[in-house]
């Protein structure tokens, strides 16, 4: 009797993606992985604009990022809160962290804003967000800057940008022997 492969397959493929953290890509480039100490809180779908000003910088006008401004949804599809300028992200409880960015890598899909890897400088209020300790952003799509459009003509215009990330939120102790060692470019295992 001959086996349907194609149910054994498909089934196959499941248990795969199954062992995976959700929101995580199947590649991480080693600068943006978190320190052994810290643990996958949660992974929140962000869709909305990066907002950009049209600026003169130095000897040239350039489309300046002003700030992020998008709805967070839990995986179940559900509002967690809103990623804002700071950048910040404030959960639906009133929690709120304010990011600071660690180490940065281009995205792989072409004409997306890069992956980063934040620390927590801020955290105020009680709830999902209060032991958060990093911030991941990967699986972007869109963005990023235009790239015509800005001129001394067009000085302060603000274009608004649809993209869409994976924010993976990670919660433990570092010490600062472990950041030196995390910016180090140098392969390791990814924790997740």
């Amino acid at each position: 009797m001959k086996l349907p492969t194609l149910p054994i397959a498909f089934a196959a493929s499941v248990l795969v993606a199954a062992c995976q953290t959700p929101g995580l890509p199947s590649v991480l480039p080693p600068a943006l992985e978190v320190t052994p100490q810290e643990s996958w809180v949660n992974t929140l779908s962000a869709r909305g604009v990066q907002v950009y000003e049209c600026r003169n910088d130095g000897d040239q006008a350039r489309w300046t990022l002003l700030a992020p401004d998008a709805d967070l949804f839990e995986s179940n599809g559900r509002l967690f809160g809103h990623h804002g300028a700071g950048p910040t992200w404030k959960a639906e409880d009133g929690s709120l962290v304010v990011g600071k960015v660690l180490a940065k890598a281009d995205a792989p899909v072409a004409g997306a804003i890069p992956w980063l890897l934040l620390e927590t400088r801020i955290t105020t209020g009680k709830g999902a967000l209060d032991t958060v300790t990093r911030i991941r952003r990967v699986n972007t799509r869109g963005g990023l800057a235009p790239e015509t459009g800005c001129s001394a003509q067009s000085q302060g215009a603000q274009v608004r940008v649809p993209y869409t990330a994976d924010y993976v939120l990670f919660s433990g102790s570092t010490t600062q022997a472990e950041l030196s060692d995390a910016s180090d470019s140098s392969p390791r295992r990814t924790h997740f």
